[in-house]
């Protein structure tokens, strides 16, 4: 797919602390380059309504559609003339045949690895990308129970449901950590965290200016909050994946590091996708994670013309 800079890339400013922090990180100029171009559109088909063939075949006269390697049911999207951006606006979306889902976020429910009739959460559900993919590899069958924790991410989470053809998902209305009293055990918990999104400059410039150290101090606590709730509401042997959309050690390695030293219970697996990847972040600002964490999947924009992403898979031993 061809690459598009931002019209007015030359002029988008960054944050002196933000270039400090992210060039000990990663290589400054390449992320700078990748984040101030246009993310490549990219879907999920919804298998659950139409065989990957059969829409192909109903696309294909229009559409170019390009394998995403590390999921089958994904594709990157570029109308055959290149006149037409607007895949919202098919028939097919309407219809709930696909999903528009960015190619890296497709990643959390593959490493999940849902099965028929498991009994699932997705901690924080909306707007239902991963909720829907999840559902799909469940064959809508089990229970799934879709959570998010305001009114206004109920409605697209609520709609995107509906429209996909769900019938396993049950959604709830709060606060992730406020499921430890409810007594449910689930065999598998996916916990794609609210985070600093610094891997997705790409498609939302408000990052840049709300970024702040400050606040990824704040996300973090949250998260370690959430990662430990959703441990301890495991079955033995179940599995946890947590992810974010952010590039932050903090956010990151530093909540999956917490985890596995308070809990001897639990263990990093390993992640295996046909996928290019980078380097766990092992120590930064003085700090040093355990050499366990090199298991997890850190992804930069550049390493797949992707948003950036961080996914970990966790099993309760």
């Amino acid at each position: 797919m061809e690459q598009k800079p931002f019209p007015n890339a030359g002029e988008i400013e960054f944050k002196s602390k933000f270039i400090e922090r992210y060039s000990k990180l990663t290589d400054w100029e390449e992320f700078k380059k990748y984040s101030l171009f246009f993310l490549n559109r990219s879907i999920r088909i919804n298998t659950l309504k139409i065989s990957i063939k059969d829409f192909k075949d109903r696309l294909e006269k229009n559409w170019t559609l390009e394998q995403i390697p590390w999921c089958k049911e994904g594709f990157w999207i570029e109308h055959g003339k290149k006149e037409r951006r607007d895949i919202g606006n098919l028939i097919e979306h309407s219809l709930g045949y696909f999903y528009i889902q960015e190619a890296a976020s497709m990643i959390p429910p593959l490493v999940l690895e849902p099965k028929p009739h498991d009994v699932v959460l997705d901690i924080a559900a909306s707007p239902g990308s991963k909720t829907t993919q999840i559902a799909q590899y469940m064959q809508n069958t089990g229970i799934l129970i879709a959570n998010d924790y305001t009114y206004e991410r109920m409605k697209p989470l609520c709609i995107n449901l509906q429209r996909c053809g769900i019938s396993n998902a049950i959604v709830t209305l709060m606060e992730g950590q406020w499921f430890k009293k409810t007594g449910i055990e689930f065999d598998r918990i996916l916990i794609d965290a609210p985070c600093s999104g610094t891997g997705t400059i790409r498609k939302s410039l408000k990052t840049l200016r709300i970024w702040n150290p400050d606040m990824v101090r704040r996300l973090s606590i949250t998260q370690k909050q959430l990662i430990e709730t959703g441990f301890n509401l495991l079955k033995e042997k179940g599995t946890l994946v947590y992810s974010t959309c952010s590039l932050e050690p903090e956010e990151n390695e530093g909540v999956v590091d917490f985890l596995i030293n308070k809990y001897e219970n639990s263990k990093i697996e390993e992640i295996k996708l046909n996928i290019k990847r980078s380097p766990s972040i092992l120590e930064f600002s003085d700090i040093k994670y355990s050499d366990e964490i090199k298991k997890c999947l850190r992804i930069w924009p550049q390493d797949n013309d992707t948003e950036g992403f961080f996914v970990a898979k966790l099993r309760k031993i």
